[in-house]
């Protein structure tokens, strides 16, 4: 019977404060009164972090992304202009944040970055959607699943050990060794031969260009992009599901790698909308809730998705996304060092080429003809005879200040080129050659007959391109230098031909000078570096004309380097050549071009394993007001997990309905039929918000009107003494209710802690993690406000 709760809220146990953050300063705000008051900044999505104290908050109208700590500690703030946060997600280690913005992009933000890590574009087509515009993210999942290699590998641990017994301290040194030599294919697998290549250097802050500008400048950065795939984690495998607004279904693994979308729809041909979302890291299936696009909003349904390329991999899962997620992040970084080696080229000829523009005009005028600077400066060299324009072009436009910048450009800019290269561009070309070494013995080791995506002939043309670049930047290198060398003599002569022209006698100092000078290397600078350089050649733009028409010639099937050497030599004996091939540009194009060929396929073969089950009907009869969905682990007898979908209706606040079915092992299978119940909540308690703890517990934050104003009630959904009847679609079931004091032994309730002036009106539920330390069982509490969030830990027994 229904007991009021009146006399028992009082004495209800107390969750204790973890922590408490305004999650932005009071602004002021004028009144149509005259007076000022103070207002907060609104903030419309929270995500608590699942393993450590940090939690993220969308504001500024869904502009800003920010991450706090509790205790009004702002950790770090992102913002992309013009566009808004539509969902946010927390990854299941806490090492990244998913942020879906309005531009139908996913951005990862690491832990050690204020920067997005990752760029996941999750609409299709050129222009976004199927109809050719960018869809709205509506909801983003991420959860970790075990491979089944790793499930099996677990097994055979857990039997050892069995078999160790009372021995097994006596013998743990046996073990372990044992243990190594067990795992000794796995272990060499996942052997990372880039950890002995020395780490990648941090690119410049500017002159960058693209969504990667600012990604690369910080070690931090670095670090939270090149994370090393450890052995230990391989047999996990954390899967994001992205659901769009036109009903798309977008998956992705291993942070990046990206599977491709796929669509369902349970009923006709209507769009369905991804709305919830429940698996078991021990399952491969995932029980995916879907809404229709058109309707009242009185039915849900329950569609099961089976992932089998985690189950039954043609390749080791972990081992492909981990190398070709470090291919493409590599190829971001070679592609953002050539934006900063063109800036750093182009630095280098622009205010030299502006200095001279000044006297190319005058020369002209001469009665010899069209003289060009590169012919009278050479003169000047050769004869001692300085013509009346260059003389005035050397005292007055360029000067002692003029050439102090030409040599500070120059140089400046040619040593930046030359460490870009060095340091950059040829260690992380070293990297790629690794990864696709690798590849391409898994291309060789599985055959052409196996299903992954990829052959060895497409592996070899991306180490032939990554050669070509190879060549390319060894030849840059080279020519870098040689100009810095030449230019260094150059120099000494300008200044010393300044110094000439403009007093009006030549000291000895002047003499000793132009005695000791180096004219052979000023005769060649003056003659080949002067008004173009070599580095044309690798960074110069192509007319569109030729782009189009050698670009014809390099896509058959020939060898790139042998095309690109022989162009060279062509080059070299000043005999016609192809401009294209040589170009930085255009391989490191090639190359992404190639390797998102390569991608693609992988991503084929395993989106060919994406399955769809047969969908369950939610419905009670009434307009669903919230819902949330929990898979539990599966059982051992048949492998098949528990589905709970809890569901709350519009028109009544005061009962929970869960829905239990079944996940079968596999999809083609037929589940048990469902059953459900509902609870009612004790006298006085309207639900404000509610979500699943594990496969005991149902969370269910309530508000009433006597005090304490909001409390938490705690039920055990699986409890033997909660009837569950057979479910019968658009009813409601037959309802156990509470009594509020926890007599039954289904129910428990909680008040909070400091909660003065602070109304609740959402709730997230984080289970206990040790991942990073330990961190208590949580409920995160955004304020009715929501400007305030406060964190409370949750009794032992649920940790």
């Amino acid at each position: 019977m229904a007991t009021d709760t009146t006399s028992t809220t009082p004495t209800l146990p107390k969750l204790a404060l973890f922590g408490t953050t305004a999650l932005s300063s009071p602004v002021p705000s004028t009144t149509t009164g005259g007076g000022s008051g103070q207002q907060h900044q609104q903030h419309q999505y929270l995500a608590c972090n699942p393993v450590i104290d940090l939690t993220a908050a969308v504001g500024d109208g869904g502009a800003a992304l920010h991450v706090w700590r509790c205790g009004d500690q702002s950790v770090s703030k992102y913002v992309e202009r013009g566009r808004r946060v539509e969902a946010v997600r927390w990854k299941g280690d806490g090492q990244y944040l998913a942020a879906g913005w309005s531009d139908g992009v996913v951005r990862l933000m690491g832990l050690e970055s204020t920067k997005a890590v990752h760029h996941i574009r999750v609409f299709e087509g050129e222009g976004g959607g199927s109809n050719g515009d960018v869809q709205r993210i509506e909801f983003i999942a991420w959860e970790r699943n075990s491979t089944g290699e790793g499930r099996r590998r677990r097994r055979e641990k857990v039997k050892k050990r069995e078999r160790l017994g009372s021995g097994r301290k006596i013998l743990l040194d046996g073990e372990r060794t044992s243990d190594v030599a067990v795992d000794l294919p796995h272990e060499l697998m996942f052997l990372e031969v880039e950890t002995a290549l020395p780490k990648l250097s941090p690119l410049p802050v500017s002159g960058g260009s693209g969504d990667d500008m600012f990604l690369f400048s910080s070690t931090a950065s670095l670090e939270a992009v090149f994370r090393p795939c450890r052995a230990e984690d391989t047999d996990d495998v954390h899967v994001m599901v992205v659901g769009m607004a036109d009903g798309g279904i977008h998956l992705s693994i291993y942070d990046s790698f990206v599977i491709g979308t796929v669509r369902h729809s349970p009923r006709g041909n209507g769009v369905f909308q991804l709305c919830g979302h429940g698996s078991h890291p021990e399952s491969p299936n995932h029980m995916l809730l879907l809404r229709p696009q058109k309707g009242g909003g009185t039915v849900l349904y329950l569609v099961p998705m089976r992932l089998s390329f985690l189950e039954y991999p043609p390749i080791n899962l972990s081992l492909l996304a981990s190398k070709t997620t470090a291919l493409q992040n590599l190829l971001r970084y070679l592609k953002q060092t050539q934006s900063h080696m063109v800036s750093e080229w182009k630095s280098t000829r622009e205010l030299p080429g502006r200095f001279m523009a000044g006297v190319k005009d005058d020369l002209k005028k001469l009665p010899n003809g069209n003289m060009t600077i590169v012919q009278a400066l050479y003169h000047t060299v050769v004869t001692g005879h300085v013509y009346p324009p260059v003389k005035e072009w050397l005292v007055d436009t360029v000067g002692d200040r003029g050439h102090k910048r030409w040599e500070k450009a120059v140089v400046s800019g040619l040593t930046s080129l030359r460490g870009l290269v060095h340091e950059n561009f040829i260690p992380a070309l070293e990297r790629c050659g690794v990864i696709l070494s690798r590849l391409l013995g898994i291309a060789r080791f599985h055959g052409s007959d196996e299903s992954t995506g990829f052959d060895e002939a497409q592996i070899n043309k991306l180490m032939d391109i990554v050669s070509c670049l190879m060549m390319v930047a060894h030849k840059v290198l080279t020519a870098v230098m040689d100009e810095l060398e030449h230019f260094n003599a150059f120099s000494i002569w300008l200044r010393l031909e300044i110094d000439k022209q403009g007093s009006s006698t030549v000291s000895e100092e002047l003499l000793e000078k132009e005695a000791t000078m180096d004219h052979p290397r000023v005769l060649l600078y003056i003659q080949y570096y002067l008004d173009g350089s070599p580095l044309a050649l690798f960074f110069d733009e192509v007319d569109k004309e030729d782009y189009i028409k050698d670009q014809e010639l390099v896509e058959p099937g020939i060898s790139l380097l042998d095309l690109l050497d022989k162009q060279l030599q062509e080059q070299a004996a000043c005999r016609p050549f192809m401009k294209v091939p040589p170009r930085v540009d255009f391989l490191l194009n090639f190359l992404s071009s190639r390797a998102n060929c390569v991608l693609k396929g992988i991503a084929d073969a395993q989106k060919e394993g994406v399955q769809f089950g047969r969908a369950t009907e939610v419905s009670i009869g009434s307009k669903i007001w919230r819902h949330d969905v929990h898979m539990s682990r599966p059982t051992k007898k048949d492998g098949s997990s528990g589905v709970f979908v809890a569901i709350v209706p519009e028109d009544d606040k005061h009962k929970v309905y869960i829905l239990r079915s079944h996940a079968p092992a596999e999809t083609e299978a037929t589940g048990p039929a469902s059953t459900a119940c509902g609870i009612g909540l004790p006298q006085g308690l309207t639900i404000v918000d509610f979500n699943f703890l594990d496969d005991k517990y149902l969370l269910v934050l309530c508000t009433q009107k006597e005090e304490p104003k909001s409390i938490v009630v705690r039920i055990a959904y699986q409890s033997a003494r909660i009837r569950y009847e057979e479910y019968t679609v658009g009813q409601r079931p037959s309802t156990f209710q509470l009594d509020g004091t926890g007599s039954e032994g289904i129910s428990s309730c909680f008040a909070f802690t400091s909660m003065s002036g602070f109304t609740p009106i959402r709730m997230e539920v984080q289970r206990a993690s040790k991942l990073r330390g330990e961190i208590a069982a949580r409920v995160c509490l955004l304020g009715r406000d929501r400007a305030m969030y406060k964190i409370y830990e949750l009794p032992e027994e649920n940790q």
